[in-house]
């Protein structure tokens, strides 16, 4: 499953985006995008959960949360037909 999160704090990483995700599951991989001028984050990331209900469960408990100041919009994205 993957999963988009935005309005992240622009000082987050990957090994926080990482760390909060892990707390549901198996998390496969993450990227906080950044932008290539800066390499500062650009407030928002990707991360890849395989087991489906684990991802729901961080969607469900991490959508409208806040973390590092910011609340965060968590969703996942689905697959283009």
């Amino acid at each position: 499953m993957k999963i988009n999160v935005g309005n992240m704090s622009f000082s987050t990483n990957d090994e926080e985006l990482r760390d909060l995700f892990s707390a549901f599951g198996t998390v496969a991989s993450v990227e906080v995008v950044t932008d290539s001028n800066t390499n500062r984050s650009r407030g928002f990331g990707f991360v890849v959960m395989p087991d489906e209900s684990e991802g729901n469960a961080a969607i469900r408990s991490l959508n409208g949360s806040e973390f590092a100041g910011r609340k965060l919009r968590v969703n996942e994205i689905k697959p283009s037909e």
